[in-house]
């Protein structure tokens, strides 16, 4: 017989309000009391994905999540995951394997028949743990989005989940946001709502206490905890790109400029560069030129290899990395970017947007399609070139040929990597993730003409999840959330 999951779903008042490190954070904290967890997001809208022990993808947030819980990553944890490539269109990916490409109106027309499989993966995923803890969507009380909703109160309903509605004090109106939801919410809708969890809180929480009052008065939900400013969080890798807006320059040393181009996929692959002593990553901004004193520039990965070759061109960067490499610099890409190196990305099918072909930056001898087939693989295997062990995983739908192959970048297990130009100036491949090996990490910083360390990134994520996991202890009465599961 099987036993199965109490569960508890943390909803939003709203994007990036903190719901995916809280539950990572909580994640942490009852694995560490011994309980068998496991974290699941219904649908996720993201550009950074992993590679699952399945063989599918989930969303860059739940593999934290995981990790967290201290358990493998499965594609039952985030069933539904969307990966924009235009303004309107998006990437639908079903149990791991992309479903096809639809538009914002058809995918409304699709939600409700996956109602279905989203709980079926819930229960799945309920079998033989003792909790399971929920991720919301955005903010959890459009009232549009309802008919079709398959992440909020949808799924709440359809589960008979518990709920903890969770605002960002740091933006302030988490008063207005909870009793805002509170009238738009059903009366079942609003029996659902535990209580209310306050992120992001810095001061003295005696001066929240009137505005506490306020939102029981008004609701009858009981505020159940302020979280404090956490800055161990800052150590572990954010979802949303939204993120991005806030990145500042990091480190001091090698400079590393990355062009923050759109549809910008698995951006996290920078964050063990970023959290370097010795390297200054700067995200150039859409109608900011590279800075003269750039050692290398690293091209991300994109969910739209041509539209970001349209937006270097557009904003003038192109031009600016070809005087790069003139001078002298270095150049790296990265799945999208190392295409983005080559002669030319093709896209016969229209996988990714309009059907078609775009000029590469030609630095690299190579030619990329894109095809309707996913490569997913994860990587743990030595490297001959640089001599170091390398962790990391390929996702990406292009396939690249072309003479530049002959020199790979990398060699793991014996089967070549990418490619280097001649002048050993300009290298890329498909792995993402690489840069958080340590060992490689520090052999390409020197490699680049910087002064590498002895940070070990990996350890530092772990040691902020800890960190996070006992401010919740302090700040939370974790007891009394495992008494409202069900």
């Amino acid at each position: 017989m099987t036993s199965r999951a109490r569960r508890l779903m943390v909803m939003g008042t709203g994007s990036d309000v903190g719901k995916s490190l809280v539950i990572a954070g909580l994640c942490r904290a009852y694995a560490r009391r011994g309980l068998k967890v496991a974290p699941f997001k219904a649908q996720n809208m993201s550009n950074n994905a992993a590679v699952t022990a399945d063989g599918g993808e989930i969303g860059r947030a739940q593999a934290l999540q995981a990790r967290a819980a201290k358990t493998a990553l499965h594609t039952d944890m985030n069933p539904v995951l969307l990966k924009p490539e235009t303004d309107i269109d998006a990437q639908v990916v079903v149990a791991g394997k992309v479903l096809g490409r639809y538009s914002a109106s058809a995918y409304q027309d699709l939600k409700p028949s996956l109602r279905a499989a989203v709980v079926e993966s819930l229960d799945r995923l309920s079998e033989n743990r003792d909790l399971i803890l929920i991720e919301g969507a955005g903010c959890g009380a459009e009232r549009y989005l309802r008919p079709q909703d398959i992440s909020n109160m949808g799924l709440a309903e359809a589960a008979d989940l518990p709920v903890l509605l969770l605002g960002d004090e740091s933006r302030g109106g988490v008063t207005a946001s909870a009793i805002g939801h509170h009238r738009l919410w059903t009366p079942s809708e609003r029996a659902r709502v535990a209580g209310v969890l306050v992120n992001k809180f810095r001061g003295d929480p005696a001066v929240f206490a009137p505005a506490a009052k306020d939102i029981e008065a008004e609701t009858g939900w009981q505020v159940l905890g302020l979280i404090r400013w956490s800055e161990a969080v800052r150590a572990l890798p954010p979802e949303d790109s939204l993120a991005l807006e806030k990145r500042a320059a990091t480190g001091a040393g090698l400079v590393v400029a990355v062009p923050q181009i759109p549809r910008i996929s698995n951006f996290d692959d920078l964050d063990p560069l970023a959290a370097e002593p010795g390297v200054e990553v700067r995200w150039i901004r859409p109608g900011t030129p590279f800075p003269a004193e750039t050692d290398v520039v690293l091209l991300p990965g994109s969910k739209n290899t041509r539209a970001a070759l349209d937006a270097l061109r557009r904003e003038g960067w192109g031009i600016d990395i070809l005087a790069h490499h003139r001078r002298g610099g270095r150049l790296v890409g990265v799945c999208a970017g190392f295409q983005m190196l080559g002669k030319t990305v093709r896209d016969p099918d229209g996988i990714e947007g309009p059907s078609g072909e775009t000029p590469g930056l030609g630095l690299l001898d190579i030619a990329t399609t894109i095809g309707p087939e996913k490569r997913l693989v994860d990587i743990d295997a030595p490297d001959a070139i640089s001599g170091t062990r390398i962790t990391g995983y390929e996702m990406h739908m292009g396939k690249t040929e072309g003479p530049g192959l002959a020199r790979p970048w990398l060699m793991l297990d014996g089967r070549p990597e990418g490619a280097v130009s001649p002048d050993g100036r300009v290298m890329g491949g498909y792995l993402h993730g690489l840069f958080s090996a340590d060992g490689f990490r520090s052999h390409w910083i020197s490699e680049m003409g910087g002064n590498a360390s002895t940070h070990r990134y990996e350890d530092a994520v772990e040691a902020a999840l800890d960190a996070f996991a006992e401010e919740l202890e302090q700040d939370l009465d974790l007891d009394a959330l495992l008494g409202l599961t069900r």
